[in-house]
């Protein structure tokens, strides 16, 4: 069964509405551009500086417009349901029986896993459906301009694969699989996704279907450590919560909202990457059970920290308050 077939199947068997790629449509649009080509007497001219032309309509006003907006729309409903979806397996208490009542989720233990193996499903045919359709474009007009959008929404942060939701899901499926309550009929997730130690360094890999893989790596570029109480950057970048508080020069009581807009990551340089940051609660509960001891360390060091840092604060405050 051709892909395109397979997609609309797929999308079709939703009981939830979910935004979808036009890949039919697309592929039309790339159609009728390679009509428009083989009729243009240039097109041997074309074919041997294997570059798209300069003014391709479809290049300048139809093609990429159209595929950024429709993955604008993939990641946001992606990142909002997987943040919904990891909201009610943290919450406690009564707070997650408000949220499921609600109705951010119905259902029970077994729906979160179902919920869980959908998004991962959804995640990935859409990464597979986009990486096809722009090798497909690359082909028609015999240009890498297909590769150049891929780098070019990869720095907007639109790249399914790039979400922070997609690892903390990964971190999610993995604490489920480990989980005693759960050791019967263990959660899958992903095939093969593991939290490894390559000579003390961490991080977390899955292989997904369609040869499509992915390997984060968990040390803090900063304090050059496994990551402790980790934050990913709108970047894409997971530090410390402490370091990236210190790189943004605001205070933990202050919390990385604070940063400056002209604060950078550490690592890419990019600037306002702060503001958004994701707290990976999963994988924060995933390392301090792989890792307990060091754990312990690190939470009894960064204890004494925040204190100062707070104690510090409420004096400035009173101080402003007192006008000294």
């Amino acid at each position: 069964m051709k892909f395109c077939k397979q997609y609309q199947e797929y999308m079709q068997g939703q009981e939830k509405k979910l935004p979808v790629l036009g890949f039919k449509k697309l592929k039309k649009i790339l159609k009728k551009c390679r009509r428009d080509f083989q009729s243009q007497e240039d097109h041997e001219r074309c074919h041997d500086v294997q570059s798209c032309p300069q003014h391709c309509p479809v290049c300048d006003g139809t093609f990429f417009p159209y595929l950024l907006n429709e993955m604008s729309e993939v990641v946001g409903c992606f990142n909002e349901r997987a943040r919904k979806l990891l909201e009610l397996h943290l919450a406690s208490g009564f707070r997650k029986y408000f949220i499921w009542f609600k109705g951010k989720l119905r259902g029970n233990h077994g729906a979160l896993i179902q919920e869980g193996k959908d998004l991962v499903t959804y995640a990935v045919i859409n990464a597979i459906a986009i990486r096809k359709i722009l090798k497909k474009y690359d082909k028609v007009h015999y240009s890498k301009q297909g590769q150049a959008f891929k780098s070019h929404v990869q720095s907007m942060h639109i790249e399914i694969l790039q979400s922070p939701w997609l690892c903390e899901l990964m971190a999610f499926h993995i604490n489920l699989r480990n989980s005693k309550v759960n050791s019967r009929v263990p959660p899958a997730l992903f095939d093969g996704c593991l939290l490894t130690f390559n000579d003390g360094k961490p991080s977390l890999s899955c292989e997904l279907f369609d040869s499509i893989k992915i390997d984060i790596d968990l040390t803090c570029s900063i304090c050059l450590d496994t990551v402790f109480d980790p934050v990913s950057l709108t970047c894409g970048h997971i530090f410390c919560y402490m370091c990236a508080c210190s790189a943004s020069s605001v205070t933990i009581v202050d919390g990385l909202k604070a940063a400056k807009p002209k604060e950078k990551c550490p690592l890419c340089r990019e600037a306002g990457v702060y503001d958004g940051a994701v707290h990976l609660e999963e994988l924060n509960i995933l390392l301090s059970r792989s890792c307990p001891e060091y754990w312990e360390q690190r939470l009894q060091m960064e204890r004494v920290e925040r204190l100062q840092q707070a104690k510090e604060h409420w004096e400035s405050q009173c101080r402003a308050f007192m006008g000294v």
